[in-house]
């Protein structure tokens, strides 16, 4: 298995192909999302985060996804919408994935094994983040919120080198 995330090739939310390499220099929070989930507030969190750290190399990847407790029916076009109008993201939404199960995506195929703790993704807004290189440095459960000072500092850790 790669060490890196590089060559995962994903979609975006309006279905172009795309290479992860594309984020080669910049530190990711890799996020599975959805609109009808208790966790679902963190989007603000989220948007804050990216407004605070983009120009310093920050990048929040949103996939949505539909795997727990089916809390993410829409289309891509209604997630769209429903996270612009409602929490006004400016951050990158993608195609919407499986983060689990026999028809899970290759990225969180190589996510879930990649740090410590391994395995499957148990909830909606679980975090991963990338450093610079493309390699999975932390994983932060669903309940971490993203202000929390653990998330903040490994993000800040990440942005310095």
């Amino acid at each position: 298995m790669s060490r890196t995330i590089a060559d995962i090739s994903i979609k975006t939310i309006d279905g172009k192909d795309k290479l992860l390499n594309e984020y080669l220099g910049k530190v990711l929070l890799i996020v599975n999302v959805a609109s009808y989930c208790g966790y679902t507030s963190q989007y603000k969190g989220l948007e804050e985060l990216y407004q605070k750290y983009r120009a310093k190399g920050l990048e929040i990847l949103a996939f949505p996804c539909n795997d727990y407790g089916m809390q993410e029916p829409g289309t891509n076009e209604e997630i769209v919408q429903f996270c612009t109008t409602r929490y006004g993201t400016s951050f990158q939404l993608f195609d919407k994935i499986h983060a689990q199960g026999s028809q899970q995506h290759p990225l969180y195929a190589h996510l879930t094994k990649a740090v410590e703790p391994t395995g499957n993704v148990s909830w909606n807004f679980e975090k991963f983040l990338v450093n610079r290189k493309g390699e999975v440095v932390a994983r932060f459960k669903s309940a971490v919120s993203p202000n929390d000072s653990q998330l903040v500092a490994a993000i800040e850790k990440e942005l310095a080198q």
